[in-house]
């Protein structure tokens, strides 16, 4: 048996202990329970519409954090990029949009939603916007009012990705040519 101890004497290994066998019996509400162990919201697939892939994922998204990227036009400072994300950061607050903003480079910005399902909406807000070069939403480039004419081009991929990959399997390709032993293997 476990000898007592005074609980002036408890130090903070005591005390965690104390804490857990007190939480141990605890039922925890299912809002309290961080995001990744919350049961997934059940989608409604009579509200899918099947010619928009994005109202699934909107459905999909639903209560889940969802982060997006967005490029002030023209050449702004970090300080005007501060400046301009901060404005549209209040009007999507006073439309009771839960966004957090940080700034990750002098032209552009990520935002931070508790929800998801909302993202679609602000994005639509955010493209509308003068200053808007392109929003980021899910591996999808959206051309703002502020893009140049070249990139307005309605949801291109990232072409970054496709040139990396060709990249690389030009590289994996000359690396094959070079390697004797793949040679005698592809003759055998």
């Amino acid at each position: 048996p476990a000898k007592k101890k005074d609980i002036r004497d408890y130090n903070d290994a005591d005390m965690a202990r104390l804490l857990e066998q007190w939480e141990k019996d605890d039922d925890i509400e299912e809002g309290d329970l961080p995001e990744h162990k919350r049961p997934p919201a059940p989608i409604d697939f009579s509200k899918i519409d099947p010619g928009k892939p994005e109202s699934i994922l909107k459905l999909t998204k639903k209560g889940k954090t969802l982060m997006m990227f967005v490029t002030v036009s023209g050449n702004p400072t970090e300080k005007e990029t501060e400046e301009i994300t901060s404005l549209w950061q209040g009007s999507l607050f006073n439309a009771n949009y839960d966004v957090q903003r940080f700034i990750v480079g002098s032209n552009r910005a990520i935002f931070m939603l508790r929800d998801g399902g909302y993202a679609w909406e602000i994005k639509d807000f955010l493209i509308n916007q003068e200053r808007c070069a392109d929003v980021t939403l899910e591996g999808q480039v959206y051309p703002g009012k502020g893009a140049e004419e070249s990139e307005k081009v309605k949801n291109k991929t990232k072409p970054e990705k496709a040139r990396k990959k060709k990249d690389a399997d030009k590289k994996s390709n000359s690396i094959k040519e070079d390697n004797r032993a793949t040679k005698q293997r592809e003759d055998l």
